[in-house]
């Protein structure tokens, strides 16, 4: 069993990875770390975990765990992914990993002179849904993919959430802007030359509100729009010359809709639907990581993957204050 510490009491490792971790096959949660004692150990009674630490550092330095789980305010991943790998930890970090694609070097030259595994989680990658997308277009059932087109919106105005502290790596692009760019170079295998954007901000916060992007892939064409200030949607369409591939909740699954492939023909005559109950992407994600972290085989994030990531995402900014193509 490689055995997790969770560093903060985050939300999401909360509400979402910790829980996946107890349920896993593999791993299990070994220690929470805050900065505050008291809500380590409140945290760590309420999931039976047996240690709790008053300071990262602390749980950085004990042999009572093997693996960390980062889910800290963005502008926090780069340090202490490097604090966690220059421990002899393995890294599982919450995306985005970083807010450049150049630190992403340090990341992978602490990664190979520690000799661990340093993952970003983007979750949708371990999903059975995006597993079947990938399979459907790789077979040709939409014949030759032509365009992906994608949204990605919720509505949040709390001055206090992080989303909306720049200084803290708040905005649209880092925090939901990465899922359709992840989701088409996962699917489709191909990364985007070119990009053109706009991009408008908040004139309090000052943090991006709303993106419209259009990647050029070679070969297809990824168009997508992401917003912090409209309301909830989510969805992505993979357009062919024979059909089209629908992902009906392609990231947040159940909570913007059931997990739900649909497969149409080219005249939309003739659907075919995959449905999926409960796919646990969480819990398969954190089963993979550690396959790959004990040296056994896995298909996981790499940091050279989220490098490319980024580089889509910085090249989005770039384009947003001009007009024309911006190269990736």
């Amino acid at each position: 069993m490689l055995r997790f510490g969770i560093i903060s009491t985050a939300k999401i490792g909360e509400d979402h990875v910790i829980p996946a971790i107890q349920d896993a096959q593999n791993c299990v949660v070994g220690a929470i770390a805050s900065r505050d004692r008291a809500k380590a150990r409140a945290m760590a009674d309420r999931f039976s975990v047996p240690h709790a630490f008053g300071s990262y550092e602390e749980m950085l330095a004990s042999d009572t765990i093997d693996a960390v789980y980062i889910p800290l305010p963005t502008s926090q991943h780069v340090e202490w992914t490097i604090k966690a790998a220059d421990a002899g930890k393995h890294v599982l970090c919450e995306k985005p990993i970083a807010l450049d694609a150049g630190e992403i070097d340090r990341l992978i030259a602490a990664r190979d002179r520690n000799k661990v595994l340093v993952s970003e989680a983007y979750m949708v990658t371990y999903s059975p849904v995006w597993r079947k997308v990938r399979s459907l277009l790789r077979e040709g059932a939409i014949g030759r993919l032509r365009h992906v087109q994608g949204a990605f919106t919720y509505y949040n105005r709390d001055p206090g959430n992080m989303r909306n502290i720049p200084a803290l790596g708040g905005g649209g692009l880092p925090d939901i802007g990465v899922y359709p760019t992840i989701t088409t170079r996962f699917a489709t295998g191909q990364e985007p030359l070119r990009v053109q954007a706009t991009t408008e901000r908040d004139p309090d916060f000052g943090t991006d509100i709303y993106s419209s992007v259009r990647a050029d892939f070679g070969g297809f064409e990824l168009s997508f729009y992401i917003s912090t200030q409209l309301a909830a949607r989510q969805v992505m369409v993979f357009h062919g010359e024979k059909g089209f591939i629908e992902v009906k909740s392609p990231f947040n699954a159940n909570r913007y809709g059931a997990e739900e492939i649909e497969l149409a023909d080219q005249t939309h005559s003739e659907s075919q639907f995959f449905r999926f109950q409960d796919a646990r992407q969480y819990r398969l994600e954190a089963e993979a990581f550690t396959r790959a972290a004990l040296g056994e085989e896995a298909e996981v994030v790499t940091l050279e993957s989220s490098k490319n990531s980024q580089k889509l995402i910085d090249a989005i900014y770039r384009a947003s204050g001009k007009d024309g193509w911006e190269p990736v």
